[in-house]
């Protein structure tokens, strides 16, 4: 009888069917980016658009609270002049009467 020597996968044999096996599978996919849908970009600018609307009104109150700033800086040294003249008739009339009486 025969005895058949043991066959001994050689490491270029073995790399070389590891590789094709790895072949055959099926390709990784590649990650897919997220399509955004046309209503979704429309919500989204919208958003944008309502946020620029929004920033626009502050600013503009804004610039109406530094005009009326002024304007109230204004009426109060103008209410401070109408106190010292006020003050100083007052004084005169008072002084004047002293000086009546005496």
């Amino acid at each position: 009888m025969r005895k058949f020597a043991p066959l001994f996968v050689t490491p270029a044999i073995f790399l070389t069917a590891a590789t094709l096996s790895g072949c055959a599978g099926e390709p990784a996919k590649p990650a897919r980016e997220k399509i955004l849908s046309g209503d979704q970009m429309l919500r989204d600018s919208q958003g944008i658009a309502q946020l620029g609307s929004r920033w626009q009104e502050g600013k503009q109150m804004v610039e109406r609270a530094e005009i009326m700033q002024r304007d109230a800086q204004g009426k109060l040294e103008e209410a401070r002049r109408m106190m010292e003249e006020g003050q100083k008739i007052m004084r005169e009339s008072e002084e004047g009467y002293k000086n009546l009486k005496q």
